[in-house]
């Protein structure tokens, strides 16, 4: 039998349950170590999954315990310095979304990784979605024709006391972002990973009703590579949450799917039965209440990832693009000017 992948965890907040129910559940995989600044929230994430060790020095725990692969579930601006940090010790790592919050510091994990020879994956679970997949494959194979349109509505509520519960969360240092950055995230991939990506954007963002530095409401005039145009919506600041919704428009048929399913499904020639689909994400109204079916995902392709010395399904080139996007809105509503992606 081969011997199990060992994980540590560094960061014991809101996602870092996901990661563990997840490595817990895989016959290839166990937890070693788990560490947080905060030694109680370390010692009680590891008391729920019967993990010996705890550490509040990620670093410490890297140098003294035998890791294969570290789950990163930090704040969103400190994902690039626990990631070098692990490439340097010889550690894979599975990041939480985004990647970071800077241009400068996805390079720097990316290179970092791939000088000390170590996996880097991205999580963006609604990737393993089974709208996601059967739309893009739709797309892929032409039977929307011209691409026209392609719009992703991500409206989200978060309460103050979600915005007060950690220092970090709505500050630009360390959440980088709010309703795109946090909670977008995720739209904002899977509209670029099955529609194409984005060549350039207009933008308007700002707090529109909490009392954050960064924007709870965002509207986005979207022009692709490949010629259609879009519109993201992202928010936080709606009641109550909605489904996210992603509408894709073709000069020969439609799809519109949610987090409930498909709405739409035509073609100009013929008509087909709308495909059944059976896993939602969630999460609209409450950030506990998302699927932890994608976790288990990432983290079994994680271990074969290491064990095949293949890529992961999201390698950290293209864990960023969406970050790439989020940064070019940012840019476009500050200036109030189109702003082109990667520029």
């Amino acid at each position: 039998m081969t011997s199990k992948m060992k994980f540590a965890i560094v960061g014991a907040g809101v996602i870092a349950p996901f990661h563990a129910k997840a490595i817990t559940a895989n016959n290839e995989a166990e937890i070693v170590a788990i560490c947080d600044i905060k030694k109680e929230k370390a010692e009680h994430l590891a008391e729920e999954f019967s993990v010996s060790k705890t550490y509040t020095d990620y670093e410490d725990m890297f140098e003294k315990e035998e890791i294969d692969i570290v789950s990163v579930c930090v704040p969103s601006g400190l994902h690039a310095e626990v990631t070098i940090a692990a490439a340097k010790a010889g550690i894979h790592v599975l990041c939480e979304k985004p990647l970071d919050i800077t241009q400068e510091k996805m390079t720097e994990m990316i290179v970092a990784c791939r000088e000390h020879n170590v996996k880097l994956g991205g999580v963006f679970q609604r990737r393993m979605l089974d709208a996601a997949i059967i739309t893009r494959k739709a797309i892929q194979e032409g039977k929307l024709g011209k691409l026209v349109l392609g719009d992703a509505y991500l409206k989200y509520y978060r309460s103050p006391e979600y915005y007060e519960s950690a220092g970090w969360r709505g500050t630009w240092e360390l959440d980088g972002g709010g309703a795109l950055m946090n909670q977008g995230v995720h739209g904002i991939d899977l509209i670029q990973w099955m529609v194409g990506e984005v060549e350039s954007v207009f933008a308007y963002t700002a707090p529109l009703v909490r009392d954050i530095e960064v924007e709870d409401t965002a509207v986005i005039a979207v022009k692709y590579k490949n010629g259609a145009f879009g519109v993201i919506q992202g928010t936080t600041s709606v009641y109550p949450g909605q489904e996210t919704r992603f509408e894709i428009h073709g000069e020969n048929g439609s799809i519109i799917f949610s987090d409930s399913g498909f709405q739409q499904w035509k073609f100009l020639d013929g008509d087909e039965t709308i495909p059944k689909v059976g896993n939602s994400e969630g999460g609209g109204s409450d950030p506990k209440a998302i699927s932890d079916e994608g976790h288990f995902v990432f983290v079994d392709d994680i271990i074969h990832a290491v064990r095949e010395n293949r890529e992961p399904f999201v390698p950290g080139e293209e864990a960023r693009k969406a970050v790439d996007l989020i940064l070019a809105i940012y840019e476009s509503s500050r200036t109030g000017k189109e702003v082109k992606v990667n520029a």
